[in-house]
């Protein structure tokens, strides 16, 4: 049981040195339980576990009333499926029961590069629906027809000459380390467990070219390394409204959950309106269970989180334009986006992507208006400005 304050980093070094693991931890170092469970997270294991909700076993939430209730599957149901997504719109988080499980000492991951787009969706695709896929699965989009597929498994031993404590504060930021994989071919390394969680970490997936261009010089990370990466709450806390503005217009970072299905065509939409590079692909399995992610079907189905984040290539870019328009490709094939993000949907359109249905009966039961706000009003940037 955790409170929502504790961090991936500070769960992970607990339970590594005790031979446990959580089955879902999403790669940032400072994301914490509360704002996993109230929005959402994501790692490569979720092909076999699902999104964080889906390892959470119980909440415990101080309701509009001042009441504090614990619910679950089998105990408040309703408020169990209702509160993931919810961003603290039906009740404050003070507690979470999520599951662990065993771990190993090292991931053996395995790079497979990819030089043609259907190559790589191909395999991507191939992997995660192996069913004896791999404990990990993602890959690293470098160009519309380029990227590598990784593949990781939990292992106790590591073979002599092919160990790379890919977290350690001198070594390659890891998106660059897997690009050489393009011109070198394929190949397996062995890496310590935690810096396999938060390989990302250091360099805020590949954020931190933007911030520190030269960061990935051998020279700076000899002499500078361990300062990375920046906090990202003291790089908002000293932006200026100049500079807050153009990250604003002249920047993109969402996460679009889309059917694997629709993999091809919505790499496709991300090319043609910003050609951002490069591209995390992530796949999940959702479950048919209530609450805001409906499949619309009875059956379990897998996903994919295309996430992208940097200054679009595109010339001529909108932000608002833009982003609605990914966001109407993303309704259309019956996908989801990331509430974190900036959202320019209309409340309908919001509405329409995400399924109110449990949420509203639950607001209304639990007599959250007044007390809290609606969702929408909370994650939308024009509700939250306006």
């Amino acid at each position: 049981r955790c409170e929502p304050l504790v961090t991936m980093g500070q769960l992970t070094h607990t339970l590594d040195r005790l031979g446990w693991t959580i089955p879902i931890v999403p790669e940032l170092d400072d994301l914490t339980v509360g704002g996993l469970v109230m929005g959402t997270g994501i790692e490569t294991s979720s092909h076999k576990y699902g999104l964080f909700q889906h390892i959470c076993l119980s909440y415990e939430v101080v309701l509009a009333d001042g009441s504090v209730v614990e619910c679950s599957q089998e105990s408040n149901p309703d408020l169990f499926y209702s509160v993931p997504w919810s961003y603290g719109t039906l009740g404050f988080l003070v507690s979470a029961t999520i599951r662990i499980i065993p771990s190993k000492r090292f991931v053996k991951l395995n790079y497979i590069p990819c030089r043609t787009e259907d190559d790589m969706i191909t395999t991507f695709e191939k992997e995660v629906e192996r069913s004896d896929a791999s404990d990990f699965v993602e890959c690293l989009v470098y160009s519309k027809d380029k990227g590598v597929v990784m593949t990781g498994d939990f292992v106790d031993f590591c073979e002599p000459g092919k160990l790379n404590e890919i977290g350690t504060w001198h070594k390659p930021w890891f998106f660059k380390h897997v690009e050489k994989f393009l011109y070198e071919g394929e190949a397996t390394e062995y890496i310590p467990l935690r810096d396999y969680y938060h390989r990302h970490s250091r360099s805020i997936f590949w954020e931190i070219q933007d911030i520190i261009p030269f960061g990935n010089n051998v020279v700076f990370r000899y002499l500078f390394g361990w300062l990375i990466p920046p906090k990202v709450s003291l790089l908002k806390l000293t932006q200026g409204k100049t500079l807050k503005r153009l990250y604003e217009t002249n920047h993109m970072i969402q996460d679009m959950l889309v059917p694997i299905e629709d993999l091809k065509s919505s790499l496709e939409v991300f090319d043609a309106e910003v050609q951002i590079y490069p591209i995390w692909l992530c796949p999940f399995k959702l479950p048919p269970n209530p609450g805001m992610l409906n499949t619309k079907s009875d059956s379990e189905k897998m996903f994919v989180d295309v996430g992208v984040y940097g200054v679009p290539k595109r010339s001529g870019f909108d932000v608002v334009k833009i982003t609605r328009k990914i966001e109407d490709f993303v309704r259309k094939v019956n996908g989801f986006q990331m509430m974190y993000a900036d959202s320019y949907m209309t409340k309908d359109e919001f509405r329409s992507m995400f399924d109110h249905s449990l949420y509203d009966r639950e607001r209304k039961r639990l007599q959250c208006d007044g007390k809290f706000p609606e969702v929408y009003d909370k994650v939308n940037k024009k509700a939250r400005s306006g």
